[in-house]
């Protein structure tokens, strides 16, 4: 049976700080409004870069460059956040560390997310023609709908 639009309950909103993110993550508590659905905010801490940032700094540092990219991805979750507040939706979030699209994934099947909603391109710009590769990967493995905003 197809899912409809009632039985949407929670939605999962990853954001990276980019344009593309915070617009998805406007529409995502828009959607959410509407339904009655509550939000799940996540920020991914990509491995790839943390370890390129790493590889910049010595290795006594490279427990700050991790703490600054937490303090940055909460610095994102939390303007979500207020923005949700502000619309009456309740919202959780989390902080992942990994390979953006599987955390994505993952954490929607653990979550029992019913959509995800995401921006089309992150902070890495337009990697495809159409829609960045992440969001690509998420709709090609997400075994929920995934709402893509542009």
């Amino acid at each position: 049976m197809p899912l409809s639009f009632k039985d949407i309950t929670k939605i999962l909103i990853p954001v990276d700080g980019s344009d593309s993110s915070i617009c998805a993550a406007e529409y995502g508590i828009n959607v959410a409004k509407t339904l009655g659905a509550r939000i799940m905010v996540v920020y991914v801490i990509d491995t790839v870069v943390l370890e390129e940032a790493r590889s910049f700094f010595k290795a006594s540092e490279h427990e700050d460059v991790e703490r600054k990219l937490e303090q940055v991805g909460r610095e994102y979750i939390n303007y979500v956040l207020c923005l949700a507040e502000k619309e009456g939706v309740k919202a959780t979030s989390l902080i992942a560390k990994g390979e953006p699209f599987e955390q994505i994934v993952q954490l929607a099947k653990e979550s029992n997310v019913d959509l995800i909603v995401m921006g089309t391109h992150g902070r890495k710009g337009p990697d495809r023609i159409l829609i960045g590769s992440v969001a690509e990967r998420v709709i090609e493995y997400s075994l929920c709908p995934v709402l893509v905003v542009k």
